[in-house]
Parts: structure tokens; sequence; C-alpha cells
């Protein structure tokens, strides 16, 4: 049995590498789908495909858009969904897609360091599992496959 899993987060840095790297090393039978990471290409898609719009609001709204249909096809696809919550940057498309997962009953697991206990804690008791680490996060995949 393979699931595919939705990893919601900040597309910064490299933490989706991490948890395919780990996933790879436990052997489990896991794919895995996401937002788009790079970020010129989200940033631009609404122009891409639309042209070119009358100013910045409406080329964030054309790419939210496009954006945000990926994002529901791809989460509706998914098994599970991961959303890893870190302290560098802000946290809105993060929150924005674990309420998505909760509402669509996705099996959901927040990863979220000690210090954001309080200011997500209705999101995580809203959650599966809430867990502090990646590690733990994938202990917990691991533990369906036993």
């Amino acid at each position: 049995m393979e699931l595919t899993v939705y990893l919601a987060g900040q597309i910064h840095d490299n933490w989706r590498e991490e948890v395919q790297r780990k996933a790879e090393e436990k052997n489990l039978p896991l794919a895995f789908v996401g937002p788009q990471t790079n970020h010129d290409r989200s940033d631009n898609i609404g122009e891409d495909i639309l042209g070119k719009q009358p100013g910045s609001v409406y080329k964030d709204d054309a790419a939210s858009d496009i954006n945000n249909f990926r994002t529901h096809v791809l989460m509706q696809k998914s098994d599970i969904v991961i959303a890893l919550f870190g302290e560098k940057y802000k946290q809105w498309n993060t929150a924005m897609d674990a309420s998505m997962a909760i509402a669509m009953n996705k099996p959901t697991i927040i990863v979220r360091p000690e210090s954001l206990i309080h200011p997500l804690k209705e999101l995580s008791n809203r959650a599966n599992v809430t867990v502090e680490t990646i590690d733990q996060a994938m202990d917990v995949l691991s533990y369906i496959f036993e």
C-alpha cells in the first residue's frame, strides 16, 4: 500500500527534502505532493496563464486562484497531510492548508515547535496528531505500516 502525503508549509527551505529522505531511510511506501515550491513560479502563475494584470493586487489574486486550485486538487488526492509550522517565516499558508485538510477530513499531522503551542492550540486540537519534530511525524507514519 502506497500513501500520498501532502506536505503543507513554507517553501523557503528544504524541510520537504528532509521528510522525503527520512521516509526513504525508513523504507516507507510514500509519495509526496505539495504546493509549488518555486517561489517565482507561484507568484507569477496568474500572469503566466492569464496575461499581464492591471496591478499587483490583481496579479496576486490571479496567482492565488490558480495556486489554491492546485492545492485543492493535490490535497484532495492525498491520503495524509503534514503541516509544518516553523518559527522563521510567516505561517499563513500553512494555517490555511492545515485548516483546509481538517475540513476535508484528511488525516492531519501538525509539526510545530514548543514556542507555537499557544498560538496553534485550537488548530492542534482539531488535527489528528501534533508533534514537535519531523522525526516524530515520520514515526507516526511508520506506525501505520507496523
